[in-house]
């Protein structure tokens, strides 16, 4: 079926054993439906393909076959993948972005019942709203990538279409920094319950990126700069209303974890004091 799905959801790659390089993308129809759209090799896309978030893009998806969880779909064919337009302004306060997005899909505020949601495989995806945030943790973490999963990517770049040309077969399979770090929110939900997620949006490893560049490599003022805007512009800052898209991993959601759940998409809407008057 052909659909169009507005892009909430983009997580920094990772690499798998099975697909090479990937991104978890995930957004919503325009009746508010959650999609999960996996897997998808991003940076192999043609550049008329690659997408931001916020921005709407139509292609041809049908259920999963390989996965159950219930917003999980697959494109069945990758050429009809287009993007339809800019992404969606920022103006007036994210109204727009709060008209097709916010406002389309539940808000939740309770993790236990999530949880046993997802155990009920009834979804694994989800908005979410912490009671209560208690800190930004930062955890250093393997600096490279599994050699078993590069080799399989070497061999498959060896083995890649003999019709295209080194340069841009180097360019498509070029392999991701893996990020030195974890970052995650420790926060509590509406009933007092405690968790510390892992955040696995692409901005915040993009952010990291940035910010070593910009420090000439000192990697505690990188993390610095990463905290000063996760933590004390999204969480402390009265401006800003700090939500959370929650998505289960494969593994977890099918093995019903304790907590299946990690942040694949942080959401800082900035606070419009005119309507909250009303």
């Amino acid at each position: 079926m052909i659909e169009r799905i507005l892009i909430t959801v983009k997580t920094y790659p990772t690499l798998s054993s099975k697909y090479a390089e990937l991104v978890c993308t995930a957004g919503v129809n325009q009746a508010g439906e959650w999609r999960r759209i996996f897997p998808v090799r991003f940076r192999q896309l043609q550049d008329h393909a690659k997408y931001v978030k916020y921005q709407w893009i139509q292609a041809d998806i049908e259920k999963s076959p390989a996965d159950a969880r219930p917003e999980s779909h697959r494109i069945i064919n990758p050429h009809t993948l287009s993007i339809l337009g800019p992404a969606i302004s920022t103006r007036d306060k994210w109204a727009e972005r709060k008209a097709v997005f916010q406002r389309k899909v539940p808000l939740h505020r309770n993790l236990t019942s999530l949880i046993q949601l997802a155990h009920d495989n009834a979804l694994s995806l989800a908005h979410f709203k912490p009671a209560r945030w208690l800190k930004f943790v930062v955890e250093p973490c393997e600096r490279e990538w599994d050699q078993n999963k590069l080799a399989k990517l070497e061999m498959e770049r060896r083995q890649f279409d003999l019709f295209k040309d080194v340069e841009t077969i180097e360019q498509e399979f070029q392999v991701v920094k893996k990020l030195p770090y974890k970052f995650s929110y420790q926060f509590e939900d509406d009933t007092g319950k405690q968790s510390t997620l892992m955040i696995e949006d692409w901005e915040i490893g993009a952010l990291y990126w940035k910010c070593l560049r910009s420090c000439n490599g000192n990697e505690d003022d990188a993390v610095g700069k990463v905290r000063q805007k996760y933590w004390d512009q999204f969480v402390l800052d009265d401006q800003i209303d700090l939500t959370l898209v929650l998505g289960t991993t494969l593994q977890f959601h099918n093995q019903k974890a304790p907590n299946p759940f990690v942040i694949i998409s942080v959401v800082p809407t900035p606070v419009d004091r005119q309507i909250e008057l009303f």
